[in-house]
């Protein structure tokens, strides 16, 4: 996660850009707040032309404000990705692991044979026509 801080670019452009984002966000919310007929709508409609006019003058002053955001995504990546990978196996693997266990499947074939000289699986050999190459599945 440190290495991710360290890599977050902060050039003219991604400032630029950021600034334009973010300001255009503010925009839509202040859409959204004056449809709903609240007052504030003014108020983040000017935030989001101030955003946007700054990240097109002087970008260079939205550079903390960047920073600062930059590392509150890295951070809730981070957390987020090890959510997101918790409730999959808890609710997408395990779920299967116990369902497959109950009826007595087996998706690999792990017992060990002694007699056995190798564990290799031979297919049938089979014609290789035209039809083979044109639909291999």
């Amino acid at each position: 996660m440190l290495e991710e801080f360290k890599n977050i670019k902060s050039t003219k452009k991604d400032l630029k850009n950021f600034g334009l984002v973010i300001g255009i966000a503010l925009l839509i919310l202040a859409g959204f707040l004056w449809w709903k007929d609240r007052p504030t709508f003014l108020t983040f409609g000017a935030i989001g032309i101030v955003v946007i006019s700054i990240g097109f003058i002087v970008p260079i002053i939205l550079k903390p404000f960047q920073i600062i955001w930059m590392v509150f995504a890295v951070i809730m990546g981070f957390i987020m990705t090890r959510v997101i990978l918790s409730l999959l196996f808890y609710l997408v693997v395990t779920p299967t692991s116990i369902l497959s266990k109950l009826f007595g499947k087996k998706f690999l074939d792990l017992k060990l044979d002694a007699t056995a000289s190798s564990y290799w699986i031979q297919k049938p050999k089979r014609e290789l026509g035209k039809k083979f190459y044109e639909r291999q599945f």
